[in-house]
């Protein structure tokens, strides 16, 4: 059954229409940005490189292994991760972390030639005018740096993306003058952030369109990443508007777990990408990669957490559950698992799932007692229904056989 007949998708018609480019990558940042929660733990190596494999196995196009200038341990983790990904023969591109200052772009350098495995320079630098203020920095000197650390990346061989943090809330004056100094030395991607969760979607598209057409005014080929963080809840509504836009590369972390409230969740921008019809990925995967994740980092999942969550896939209310017990009987699996969910959840290797609460329908209960290999007689369904509209949450299982142990002791 194909998708037209049921299904009307309005942000193709209209003005406004939703036209993503093609060939979108994603970048997960994980391992660094991830890391820099200070709720989180940060797990063994060991664990990294598992992580690293489902990452992989999702075939997520790059990630971040962490930033080797910041001491012994990170620099020890990052080249195991390289390792791994070079000797594994991993489709994933490893790329690092660091500031434009030479001893972060040499332990970058150091990294590629232990493991002997390409690695891309992230390279960033505050560009904002809050942020200058602060550290007493000159537009020309941060130029300057910025120009000196590129050449010197692009000299050892590296690939470099150029960082602007704060780019949301950077003049672009100043913009035009550290893209050209990074791009003049070689900087083959310009990565636009928003660092502080400032932005809002409209303000994405300008800044993205603006960035195309100050590097086409440079006449250079340098594609752009997009980096948001979620402060303002944001996150993925803003990470869809730089990608619209035109952004070829975008960053995410699982479960959204970064800095603060953190950033745009990578198992989001997944499944949107395969909705939108540009992704290119089994998901299966998706589900073992975000538990691996928050029970390394030590991170529960909320249960309502979209795609991944508890509950994402699971209903007790009479009317939802009737619409999806229906399309279940027709035999519809297709149907079954969009009725009422935007996500199919057999993508992820889920099902629908009919629980039974206060809210619920006798329908919810005759599913329920079937699927669990229960008696669905009236008189059991009635007693069940019963036993919901009385409680303050859905029955478990447990709940369930005790209200038919009891029937039956007392038959």
């Amino acid at each position: 059954m194909g998708v037209a007949p049921l299904v009307f998708d309005w942000s193709t018609f209209g003005p406004h229409t939703f036209v993503p480019p093609a060939g979108v990558m994603v970048n997960d940042e994980t391992l660094r940005d991830g890391l820099q929660s200070p709720s989180v733990a940060d797990p063994p190596v060991e664990t990294k490189i598992r992580i690293v494999r489902l990452m992989d196995a999702l075939r997520i196009d790059c990630a971040s292994l962490g930033l080797p200038g910041a001491g012994p341990r990170q620099m020890a983790d990052v080249v195991a991760l390289a390792r791994t990904i070079a000797d594994e023969h991993l489709a994933l591109r490893p790329n690092c972390g660091g500031r434009t200052v030479e001893s972060d772009v040499r332990a970058i350098v150091e990294v590629a030639h232990r493991t002997g495995h390409a690695i891309e320079a992230c390279l960033f630098i505050g560009s904002s005018p809050i942020r200058q203020y602060a550290e007493s920095w000159d537009i020309q000197e941060m130029a300057a740096r910025s120009e000196a650390a590129v050449r010197l990346a692009v000299s050892e061989g590296l690939s470099v993306t150029f960082i602007t943090e704060d780019t949301v809330r950077s003049h672009p004056d100043d913009l035009r003058v550290l893209i050209g100094a990074a791009v003049g030395a070689g900087a083959s991607r310009l990565c636009l952030c928003d660092t502080a969760g400032a932005a809002v979607p409209v303000g994405v598209a300008n800044l993205v369109e603006w960035a195309k057409s100050a590097i086409e005014r440079l006449g250079a080929h340098v594609e752009i990443d997009w980096h948001g963080h979620r402060d303002r809840g944001l996150g993925l509504a803003n990470t869809l508007a730089a990608m619209e836009a035109g952004a070829t590369r975008l960053h995410g972390t699982a479960l959204g777990i970064g800095e603060r409230v953190g950033n745009t969740a990578t198992e989001q921008i997944l499944v949107n990408l395969e909705l939108l019809g540009v992704g290119h990925r089994d998901l299966s995967p998706l589900p073992d990669y975000v538990a691996l994740v928050a029970d390394a980092l030590g991170v529960a999942i909320p249960p309502s957490q979209p795609i991944v969550g508890r509950d994402a896939f699971r209903t007790a209310a009479g009317v939802h559950a009737a619409a999806v017990i229906k399309a279940q009987q027709q035999g519809d699996a297709w149907l079954a698992d969009r009725v009422y969910s935007s996500v199919p959840a057999s993508w992820l290797g889920r099902r629908q799932e009919i629980e039974v609460g206060p809210l619920s329908g006798a329908s919810n209960v005759v599913h329920f007692l079937q699927a669990h290999g229960i008696d669905d007689d009236p008189r059991t369904v009635a007693a069940v229904l019963e036993a919901a509209k009385h409680s303050q949450r859905v029955l478990t299982e447990q709940d369930v056989r005790g209200i038919v142990q009891s029937m039956e002791a007392e038959s």
